[in-house]
């Protein structure tokens, strides 16, 4: 029998009380309490704070105080057995015991209601973990997202076991750092970094490979080094279980409590299983996340000029195509800058294509530092960069230009040690305008405008009909 069993005895024959108080008195492993009024036995049980006690209680008592919730009952039988009997089977009690009260007769009655009562709890908690476990693999069938699924995973965990803090630990190859990447506390939670220096309990599991469980974080000396961090959080029991893929741990189950008993067995083998369970939702979580972020670099890569890092023609014409049919619908304003360094060609002779390619990373940030974020700049190719202004006019986009070009030609160039002399030629177009009708009509005009300048001598701004465009 488990020791630490409560007993309460509610009996009031004299010579039968006698008897317990003899048989508790050589059975210290068995916590009895005698009870001599019917209300305060009902006091007594729900000070128990959810465990489950035994009351020994005369036949005569039973129709009293019956029926008991939160106690399993044995009823002591004397004077009429057969009455007593059918009182005992009439009110449901789990056993009874006859006079004479033999202590035998006790130990195993007493043994064998505990007992018995203990394997239909295991059998209900055990039914109960597996029904959630049931759920939870319907769950996780029911979406194809990987983080809605580790959600739901430690929602349902928090659920079945009071904890104060439920989560799925992602582990990186190093096991310096780990993301948090499930909380049930936070269901749009996507990444919390956390300094495995400051787990140990984390880091056991990851070494180990076997389930980390902290009883006492107190007293435990794995938690010495971390006890003052943790201690103002109130934390008193912590697991942590490592979920294992193809025999490599990927992740834990890291669960907290501050409630003051342990993780039951139970428990943890529940979080075994589900760990066990979350096993390859989390993997394709990291996979899911690897090919996403992939995904975003090649897209990236699509619009992005691969020297400069500005936006690429074809990424232009894309928003030159969206921004010229809202300002036509709303009839809003829209400018283009068409820019060209001059003399680049002497530049790559003198310097390099080297240097030629630096001057153009640098003049790129330069440009992109000026402009709005809403505006577009992208390179147009070689060294001919082209700006989209959204809902500027003509006037205003020239006056965009001239300050863009007073400021390269003052800027010096990191590339050519100091040396000025870097000056650049502005092409400009604006819609509404007589002479563009479509889209292609706005670039067409804006490179006019920059052959232009360059045939007047280069280092100036030529505004495409400006008698016409606002």
């Amino acid at each position: 029998m488990r020791s630490g069993k409560k007993v309460f005895v509610y009996e009031k024959d004299v010579d039968t009380i006698k008897h317990f108080r003899t048989f508790f008195k050589k059975h210290s492993d068995i916590k009895a309490e005698f009870i001599h009024k019917e209300g305060y036995l009902e006091k007594r049980l729900s000070a128990m704070n959810g465990s489950t006690p035994l009351c020994i209680i005369s036949s005569g008592e039973l129709r009293r105080v019956m029926p008991l919730h939160g106690c399993h009952v044995i009823s002591s039988i004397t004077g009429n057995i057969a009455a007593g009997i059918r009182d005992a089977d009439r009110y449901g009690v789990d056993n009874y015991i006859l006079n004479p009260f033999y202590p035998e007769d006790i130990e195993y009655k007493i043994r064998d209601t505990f007992e018995r009562n203990q394997t239909i709890e295991d059998l209900k908690n055990e039914s109960r973990d597996l029904q959630a476990l049931i759920e939870l693999t319907n769950l996780v069938s029911s979406t194809l997202d990987p983080q809605e699924i580790l959600y739901l995973i430690v929602k349902k965990i928090s659920e079945l076991i009071p904890v104060t803090r439920c989560s799925i630990i992602r582990v990186y190859s190093d096991k310096r750092y780990a993301d948090v990447v499930a909380t049930y506390e936070n269901p749009k939670l996507r990444s919390i970094r956390l300094d495995l220096h400051r787990y140990p309990e984390i880091k056991k599991a990851l070494t180990s490979m076997k389930p980390v469980i902290i009883k006492n974080v107190s007293n435990d000396p794995l938690m010495a080094r971390v006890k003052k961090m943790i201690s103002p959080l109130g934390i008193r029991s912590i697991i942590v279980i490592p979920i294992i893929f193809h025999e490599e741990v990927i992740g834990t189950l890291f669960l907290r409590t501050s409630r003051a008993d342990n993780f039951t067995q139970s428990e943890i083998k529940l979080c075994h299983a589900i760990a066990n369970t979350s096993a390859n939702s989390l993997y394709n979580a990291f996979l899911f996340e690897k090919i996403e972020g992939e995904k975003t670099h090649l897209e990236k890569l699509a619009i992005t000029d691969f020297l400069t890092g500005i936006y690429n023609i074809r990424y232009f014409y894309h928003r030159l195509t969206e921004e010229f049919s809202r300002s036509q619908r709303y009839n809003l304003h829209l400018s283009c800058l068409m820019i060209d360094l001059d003399h680049f060609k002497t530049i790559n002779d003198v310097y390099g294509h080297k240097t030629g390619d630096d001057i153009l990373v640098e003049f790129a940030k330069l440009l992109k530092k000026q402009i709005r974020k809403s505006d577009v700049l992208a390179r147009y190719g070689g060294e001919e960069f082209i700006i989209l202004l959204l809902q500027t006019s003509g006037r205003s986009a020239v006056s965009k230009a001239k300050s863009l070009r007073a400021l390269v030609e003052k800027h010096k160039f990191r590339s050519l040690k100091g040396k000025g002399g870097i000056t650049i030629s502005i092409g400009v177009s604006a819609f509404p305008c007589k002479n563009i009708n479509m889209k292609d009509d706005l670039i067409t005009r804006a490179d006019n405008a920059l052959y232009k300048a360059k045939a007047r001598g280069r280092n100036m701004i030529v505004f495409d009909s400006p008698k016409t465009c606002p």
